[in-house]
């Protein structure tokens, strides 16, 4: 088991409440008609970010999905510039091209959010590839949801990395739901990570709702994988407090307010901050100061964010297309 010092235990608190305040105040800029475009909250599911991004480093490849700011956030993304992205504002990190479904940041080895389901386990496996061809260390991690554990992506992805050994980790954020539809109505199987032993790879169930346990299992597949043992799947069991789009989302009724009741009851910054107190790592008017603080920067980002220009229409094509020798396209 890995052993959690008290410098960890405090980044991953500070890991989870950036990402707790950074979508909740993004949440309320899109109720308010402020932002536009489609927005998908991570709100419940920042253990899972936290725990497995504490073990990378920035040359670590990710890839993400549509609900991704919160593996952006917690591997040290600049919130400034993700919030300029959400406003379509030429600061941001893809020039006010991509919103909050394409946000990139390949200093920090991300490799992009996706909005197609599925569509980030082959770029994940090409990047292991390199860096296994080019004998790097680095590990790079994929991660999608229940519902992307049905496509042809994954399976055609945890195929070739189990048979080459890749350096990657398959992490399976579990929120039990594809969009609107329960998992058992989409998969005949309880456990995705049921699914690693046709490929060849272990299969590994954790509780996604609590940031050191994910830390640990992280920790261990992370490692095989620069050991050049191969890859992981790892299944996170956990759940999104918000709706699949926006907080309110689009009205339709596929879970009871006593199901999400019952699971922000395990709120995992919460459930936390009482072991860190029970453990005197953290009081509680330390943790409110740490909310406080985090609270102040992120409306600092949006600040900056709103009044930065949006990108000139001239520039539409620019990054889009590549201009071959004599003009061509």
């Amino acid at each position: 088991m890995t052993e959690i010092t008290r410098e960890m235990l405090l980044d991953l608190h500070q890991r989870m409440v950036r990402i707790r305040i950074f979508e909740e105040e993004a949440g309320r800029l899109s109720e308010a008609g402020r932002i536009p475009g489609a927005l998908h909250l991570y709100v419940g599911e920042e253990a899972v970010a936290a725990g497995v991004m504490a073990h990378l480093e920035a040359a670590d490849q990710i890839t993400s999905t549509h609900r991704g700011h919160g593996h952006l956030v917690a591997k040290g993304g600049d919130l400034r510039q993700m919030y300029a992205e959400l406003f379509g504002r030429e600061a941001g990190y893809c020039k006010g091209k991509g919103g909050s479904m394409h946000i990139a940041d390949l200093d920090l080895g991300m490799l992009g959010a996706n909005g197609i389901v599925g569509g980030g386990p082959p770029i994940a496996v090409g990047a292991a590839f390199s860096n296994k061809y080019r004998k790097t260390q680095n590990v790079s991690c994929c991660f999608f949801g229940d519902g992307a554990s049905n496509e042809g992506t994954f399976h055609e992805a945890a195929n070739i990395a189990a048979l080459y050994r890749l350096p990657i980790v398959f992490v399976c954020e579990n929120n039990g739901f594809g969009e609107f539809t329960r998992q058992d109505r989409h998969q005949a199987i309880q456990d995705v990570a049921d699914r690693a032993g046709s490929y060849g790879m272990p299969g590994v169930i954790v509780d996604g709702m609590d940031v050191t346990a994910v830390y640990e299992a992280a920790g261990e597949a992370i490692a095989r994988a620069r050991r050049g043992e191969g890859p992981t799947l790892l299944e996170c069991k956990t759940y999104r407090f918000f709706d699949h789009v926006g907080v309110r989302g689009m009205g339709m009724v596929y879970r009871t307010d006593d199901e999400v009741l019952q699971w922000k009851r395990r709120d995992p910054i919460a459930t936390f901050e009482e072991r860190l107190q029970e453990m005197g790592i953290l009081a509680a008017d330390q943790a409110a100061a740490i909310h406080e603080r985090v609270l102040f920067e992120v409306r600092e980002a949006i600040a900056f964010a709103e009044n930065s220009p949006p990108p000139d229409p001239s520039v539409l094509l620019e990054d889009v297309y590549t201009l071959a020798a004599g003009g061509g396209r």
